[in-house]
């Protein structure tokens, strides 16, 4: 899948990742392969991603996430630490 990661100052990340969890409004969650579309209003807390270098993770303070045919679009308000 091939995740970016942008806030209005600059993108965070760009890549292929085999698995992404996010702080949804509604709860955690976690995409993985062919997910279904959808999009989802972030809250703050942990946003985390498995690359083929290993897992990453950072803070995020708000946003808004859409999936669509593998490829996912976070958009933060800010990315803390």
């Amino acid at each position: 899948m091939h995740l970016e990661i942008i806030t209005p100052d600059k993108k965070i990340f760009e890549g292929e990742v085999s698995e992404a969890t996010f702080p949804g409004a509604d709860g955690s969650f976690q995409l993985l392969k062919n997910h279904a579309a959808l999009v989802s209003a972030l809250e703050k807390g942990a946003l985390s991603y498995t690359t083929s270098e290993g897992k990453k993770s950072l803070i995020v303070d708000g946003g808004v996430v859409e999936v669509s045919d593998n490829k996912i679009i976070v958009l933060a308000e800010k990315v803390i630490g």
